[in-house]
C-alpha cells in the first residue's frame, strides 16, 4: 500500500471508453463518480492506495530482459504480488484461477504439489529464472507462493530461451529482492478447515551500500478431507551489495520444510462421486486411507544474482544457485482399486467395500543451475537493438526408490473404520530412478526496434547427457529451438503481433524395434494476437488486454507398445492443439481492479501406437475456461478505506486420462461455476480483510483419471487476514 495525493476522476467521455473495454469480457462495472472542483474541499486529501502495482508491465521472464509486455510477441500472464496478496492466493494453483490458457486444482486442494497444465502440457518451473530440482514423478516442488514477488506464466514453446521444456509453457516464480528503504509486514490468518498461519516480511538497508530482506512464514492446517493436516516452516532470506554505483550482488536463500499427515490423495471410486451409487452419495470429507500416512519433505536453495554495468550500452547478468529437495513417504495408504467386484462380472459386489493398497516413495534430487549473460543495448543504422547472448548450465542428479502393496486391506465406503496391520512402513524395496542429467545450452535474441515497429528473433543450442545408473544407459541428445516475432505498438496503445517458436525436451528409452535411443521430444506454435494497455487513456488508467489464437504440434511422443507397463515403446506419438484466449487485468482510478480472462482449448492425439489415443483430448484440458473478478475500493467519506469483491470461475468438464488397452472407459470431470467474494478495511498501517473462495459451497468432480481415481474439487474455504504494515 502506498500513501498518494488526492486526485479527481477524469472526464466521463473516457470512463465510458475504459467501462467499455471491462465490458467486452465482463458485466458493465459501475466506475466512481466525476469529483467536481466545488466537492475537492469536502474530500480527504489523501487516500491510501492498495495494490499500485496491480497491473503488470515488464516481461522479465519471457524475454530475460526488461522488454515491456506490450513488445512481446508472445502470451505472458503476470501474477503481481499485489493480485497475490489482494486475492489471498495460497499456492501456484490458485494464482491461475483468473488466467486464461493456465488449469490448476485438477486434483482438489492438494497441500504438497502445484498442479497445473499450461495449454494442454504440464509446465516446466523454474525460480529466479532457473529450473528447479524437480522431481521424477511430480514436475512441481510445491513452493510457497508469500516468498515471492511475481509469478510469470510464459505461454507456448520457451526453449529458445530456456532450453528443454514443453511446447506447452512455462511457469517463474520470482523471491522477494532487497530495497533500499525499510517497509515490512506482519500477518495473522485463520480460517476453514483450522488454517492457521502467522507470517512476515520486511527488507531495508544495513548501511550505505547493503541492504537485506528475509521472509518468514508458519502454516499449520488441516484440509476438507478427514484427518488430513499439514505444517509448513519457510524461510527466505537476500542480501544486495551494492558493491560499485554500477555492480550489484544479491544472495538469495530459500528454505521449506513440510510435514503432511494423511491421505491427500483422495483417489475415491468413481460410483457415489461421478456416477450414482444406490448406497449413496460419497461425502467429500470422506478418507480412504490412513491417519498414520505421512509427507515429508525439505527442500532447500541458496545462490547469487550478480550484475555489472560496463557502461550504459553493456551489461553482464550472473545467476546461480545450488538446490536440494529431499521428499519421502513411508506410508501412504489409499484406497486404490475402487468398489470390489470379486467375480469380475462388471457389478460392485456391494458398492461399497473399496480395495486398499500401500504406496511407498522416497526421491532426493540436487541440482546446480547456473545461467550468464551480456545484455546489449545498442542503436544502428536507424535501428534499436536490445540484444542478449549468454550460456546456462544444469546439473542434476536424483535417486528414487518406492514400494508398492498391493491389496493390503479394505475399508467401507460410507462408514470407514481405519484399523490396520502394525506394520505400516514397508520401507523402499524397488529402485525407481538414479540418474544424472548435464544440459548446456548457448543462446541469443536480439529483439529490434524501428520507430513502433519490434522484431524478436531468438535460438539457442542445447546439448543434454543423461546417465542412467539402473539401465547403463547413457543418452546423448541434442537440439536447436528458435523463436521469431514481430509486432507494431500502435501510439493508441494496441499492438498486434506474430511468432512461431520451437521446443524440444529429452526423452529416455530405447525404440522397440530398433534398439536406438529416442530423439528429443520436438514442439512448434504458431500465435497470433493483439495487446492493449492504457498509452491512448488519461492519467489513472492501467490495464493489459491481451488476445491470442494459437496453434502447437508436439511429435517424438513416446506411447507405450501394447503393454501393462511402458516397457516396449515407440516414438510415434503426436498431439495437436488449437486454441484462443482473451485476458484483462485493468486498474482504475485506484480505485477499481479487474481480472478477466477466457481460454478455449481444443485439443487431440493424432498419431499414437495405441489405437485408443487417437482422437482424444488431452487430460486435464477443458475446452472453456472463463473468469473475472472486480474488487472496489471506497476512497471518501464514511467508508473510506473499506473494499469489496467478488468473482466467478467457470470451467468445463475434461477428460481425466488418456484412454487404452487396460483402461478403455475414460472419465471427464465435471464443470463447474464457483465464486469468490473480499470484503476489506485498510488504513496506512493496517490491514484487516475476509477472503472467500467458492463461497456457495459447490461440489463438483474435479477429475477421475480412472474408476479407482476421482477427485472433488476446492471446496468453500473463508480466511480472516491481520496485517501490521510499518
Amino acid at each position: 500500500m502506498t500513501v498518494r495525493p488526492k486526485q479527481t476522476s477524469r472526464n466521463t467521455r473516457a470512463a465510458l471508453l475504459a467501462s467499455t473495454m471491462v465490458a467486452a469480457l465482463v458485466a458493465p462495472v459501475a466506475l466512481a463518480q466525476d469529483v467536481t472542483p466545488e466537492d475537492e474541499t469536502s474530500v480527504q486529501d489523501t487516500i491510501y492506495v492498495i495494490a499500485p502495482d496491480f497491473v503488470p508491465k515488464e516481461g522479465h521472464s519471457a524475454n530475460k530482459s526488461d522488454i515491456a509486455l506490450i513488445e512481446t510477441p508472445q502470451s505472458v500472464s503476470v501474477i503481481t504480488r499485489d493480485q497475490i496478496d489482494l486475492l489471498n492466493f495460497i499456492d501456484a494453483q490458485q494464482a491461475v484461477r483468473y488466467t486464461s490458457g493456465v488449469f490448476g486444482e485438477n486434483y482438489g486442494p492438494d497441500l504438497r504439489f502445484d498442479f497445473l497444465k499450461v495449454r494442454g502440457f504440464t509446465p516446466k518451473e523454474y525460480m529466479d529464472g532457473l529450473a528447479t530440482p524437480n522431481t521424477t514423478a511430480i514436475k512441481s516442488v510445491g513452493v510457497d507462493l508469500y516468498a515471492f514477488e511475481s509469478f510469470d506464466v510464459l505461454k507456448g514453446p520457451g526453449s529458445a530461451l530456456y532450453g528443454s521444456a514443453p511446447p506447452g509453457g512455462l511457469y517463474n516464480l520470482n523471491l522477494r529482492r532487497p530495497q533500499d528503504e525499510f517497509s515490512g509486514e506482519i500477518s495473522a490468518k485463520y480460517g476453514t478447515d483450522d488454517y492457521k498461519q502467522l507470517a512476515g516480511t520486511m527488507t531495508g538497508p544495513l548501511g550505505d551500500a547493503v541492504s537485506f530482506s528475509l521472509t518468514a512464514l508458519y502454516r499449520d492446517r488441516e484440509a476438507e478431507r478427514d484427518y488430513v493436516s499439514a505444517e509448513r516452516h519457510l524461510l527466505a532470506p537476500a542480501l544486495t551489495w551494492h558493491m560499485t554505483p554500477d555492480t550489484d550482488l544479491t544472495l538469495l536463500g530459500y528454505y521449506q520444510s513440510d510435514i503432511v499427515m494423511g491421505d491427500t490423495n483422495g483417489f475415491l471410486p468413481v460410483y457415489g462421486t461421478l456416477l450414482p451409487n444406490p448406497v449413496g452419495k460419497v461425502s467429500p470429507s470422506i478418507n480412504l486411507g490412513s491417519s498414520d500416512n505421512r509427507y515429508d519433505r525439505d527442500q532447500w536453495s541458496i545462490g547469487y544474482e550478480f550484475t555489472h554495468a560496463f557502461n550504459e550500452n553493456v551489461s553482464f547478468i550472473s545467476n546461480t544457485k545450488i538446490s536440494d529437495y529431499d521428499e519421502e513417504t513411508p506410508t501412504g495408504i489409499y484406497g486404490s482399486g475402487g468398489v470390489v467386484d470379486n467375480d469380475f462380472d462388471g457389478v460392485p459386489d456391494d458398492y461399497r467395500t473399496v480395495l486398499q493398497s500401500n504406496y511407498t516413495y522416497r526421491e532426493k534430487v540436487e541440482s546446480l543451475a547456473t545461467d550468464n549473460r551480456f545484455d546489449i543495448d545498442l542503436d544502428a543504422g536507424g535501428l534499436q537493438h536490445d540484444i542478449i547472448v549468454g550460456y546456462d548450465y544444469r546439473d542434476v542428479d536424483n535417486v528414487a526408490d518406492y514400494g508398492f502393496f498391493y491389496g493390503t486391506d479394505t475399508i467401507d465406503l460410507f462408514d470407514p473404520v481405519y484399523d490396520y496391520p502394525a506394520d505400516l512402513t514397508p520401507g523402499f524395496p524397488t529402485a525407481y530412478v538414479n540418474q544424472s542429467l548435464k544440459q548446456s545450452g548457448f543462446y541469443a535474441q536480439d529483439h529490434i526496434g524501428l520507430g513502433n515497429l519490434f522484431f524478436t528473433l531468438s535460438g539457442r543450442y542445447d546439448d543434454v547427457k543423461i546417465d542412467n545408473d539402473l539401465t547403463g544407459e547413457n543418452q546423448k541428445q541434442d537440439a536447436f529451438t528458435y523463436r521469431v516475432g514481430a509486432n507494431y505498438v500502435f501510439d493508441s496503445g494496441f499492438a498486434p503481433y506474430i511468432s512461431y517458436a520451437t521446443s524440444f525436451e529429452p526423452v529416455l528409452g530405447t525404440d522397440a524395434d530398433t534398439g536406438e535411443g529416442f530423439d528429443p521430444s520436438e514442439g512448434e506454435q504458431v500465435e497470433a494476437g493483439i495487446k492493449y494497455d492504457a498509452r491512448g487513456l488519461p492519467d489513472g488508467y492501467e490495464l493489459l488486454l491481451t488476445g491470442a489464437v494459437y496453434q502447437i504440434n508436439q511429435k517424438n511422443i513416446v506411447t507405450a507398445a501394447g503393454s501393462l507397463t511402458p516397457v516396449a515403446a515407440k516414438q510415434t506419438g503426436e498431439v495437436e492443439v488449437q486454441g484462443a484466449e482473451v485476458e484483462l487485468v485493468s486498474r482504475i482510478n485506484d480505485q477499481l481492479s479487474v481480472n478477466a480472462s477466457y481460454s478455449y482449448t481444443d485439443s487431440e492425439v493424432v498419431d499414437s501406437t495405441t489405437p485408443q489415443e487417437i482422437g482424444a483430448e488431452l487430460p486435464v484440458t477443458p475446452k472453456h475456461k472463463a473468469a473475472v473478478f472486480v474488487d472496489y475500493s471506497f476512497i471518501d467519506g464514511p467508508l473510506a478505506g473499506f473494499g469489496i469483491g467478488g468473482g466467478v470461475r467457470y470451467t468445463g468438464e475434461s477428460q481425466g486420462a488418456l484412454p487404452g488397452p487396460f483402461a478403455p472407459v475414460v472419465y471427464t470431470g465435471e464443470e463447474s461455476t464457483l465464486v469468490d467474494a473480499i470484503i476489506r478495511y485498510d488504513t496506512e498501517d493496517w490491514r484487516f480483510a475476509l477472503n472467500g473462495s467458492n463461497i456457495l459451497d459447490e461440489e463438483y468432480v474435479a477429475r477421475c483419471d480412472g474408476a479407482a481415481g476421482c477427485t472433488y474439487g476446492a471446496g468453500r474455504q473463508v480466511i480472516a487476514t491481520v496485517t501490521r504494515k510499518f
